[in-house]
């Protein structure tokens, strides 16, 4: 394969969050494989990069309201990209901006927004982000749309059907070197549970704190260890509780995942869930609902309904506990080999589609 001019755009350039690292990290092994990469970003957020990357800081911007922030900074990256003209370049997005061929999509569209009743969207917010989606998806020179779980490429197709026809497969995010749970005895009237995600409400944490509620029931010395929100946002979920639970804040869960039994994620909308994916790489077993876009590529053992009774959670987890999973792990070198494989299929360089 030629090696590729690469120019990669997120707002925060560093192993920080989900989508900021899946860029962080393709970057870093599309670099080892000989293409040129160069990131057009508000920020640095980590140490210095290989020789191949080069890192363009456009400043920050104001971070609220969202909309501005998205508008101001795609403004900044279509003044650099004109200033600097390249006819070679492959440029992909992580963003809502106006100039790429590819972007990679991460969230669930905001157009379910329209599924609200018509007198909660009128507002200048909603209008200017449907906008800035629809431009990102629809504008004339996008090549491939690339979804990180079949759950947002259906939402995609629903939402904006002219776009099947640029949605490629799936490339989900890979993870990186996670301790391993060492294979253990759980004790009978115990275990440790864990929850990782900041964004609480979304993620279930008040259906987890019921479903571990109730296996203390049966299982009085279990501990569940709860990574991600603030304590004091989600403190008077246990208002019940006496002990039995660590809040450990927003903190860096990866040696934290060889302490777990049991990972639960009873999320009410996930668009992929890489803790998932990352726990699984430490050998946990985990218990999650289908609202998750991993939730494709797990056996169905491993998944429940977004809508089912905690009692069926509670039977699952209880089954789940007492497993030792196989350990799996895709590799961030495969997420890169997968990207490079999309823009071999459709390199705008080839029909002079980004030529000068």
């Amino acid at each position: 394969m030629k090696p590729f001019n690469i120019v990669l755009i997120v707002r925060r350039y560093g192993p920080v969050g989900g989508m900021e690292r899946y860029v962080w990290e393709i970057s870093r092994e599309m670099a080892a494989l000989g293409h040129q990469i160069t990131i057009l970003c508000e920020q640095l957020l980590a140490e210095p990069t290989p020789d191949k990357i080069r890192v363009i800081e456009l400043g920050a911007v104001s971070p609220k309201p969202r909309w501005l922030a998205h508008l101001r900074f795609s403004a900044r990256v279509s003044t650099w990209l004109t200033a600097h003209p390249e006819a070679d370049r492959i440029i992909h997005s992580h963003e809502r901006t106006a100039e790429h061929q590819f972007t990679t999509f991460h969230g669930p569209p905001f157009a379910s927004v329209k599924q609200k009743p018509w007198w909660q969207r009128i507002s200048p917010r909603i209008y200017a982000n449907l906008w800035l989606e629809r431009r990102e998806l629809c504008a004339p020179q996008v090549r491939a749309i690339i979804p990180n779980s079949p759950l947002i490429a259906d939402a995609l197709c629903r939402y904006y059907p002219s776009v099947a026809a640029h949605l490629t497969d799936p490339i989900a995010p890979g993870v990186g070197d996670i301790p391993p749970r060492p294979n253990r005895q759980i004790p009978a009237n115990g275990g440790v549970i864990g929850f990782v995600g900041k964004e609480w409400k979304r993620k279930g944490l008040d259906i987890a704190v019921a479903i571990v509620a109730t296996m203390r029931q049966q299982r009085p010395e279990i501990e569940f260890i709860v990574v991600g929100p603030e304590p004091e946002a989600v403190r008077p979920l246990f208002r019940e509780w006496r002990g039995g639970y660590t809040l450990m804040g927003e903190t860096d869960a990866t040696p934290l995942y060889a302490q777990f039994d049991l990972l639960l994620h009873p999320a009410r909308q996930e668009p992929y869930g890489m803790v998932i994916a990352e726990a699984q790489a430490a050998g946990v077993p985990v218990l999650i609902s289908d609202a998750c876009g991993i939730a494709a590529n797990l056996n169905p053992e491993m998944v429940l309904s977004a809508g089912a009774d905690v009692s069926e959670w509670v039977r699952a987890a209880e089954q789940r506990i007492a497993t030792q999973p196989t350990i799996v792990t895709r590799h961030w070198r495969t997420v890169a080999e997968e990207q490079l494989a999309c823009y071999e299929k459709h390199n705008p360089a080839a029909d002079n589609m980004n030529k000068i």
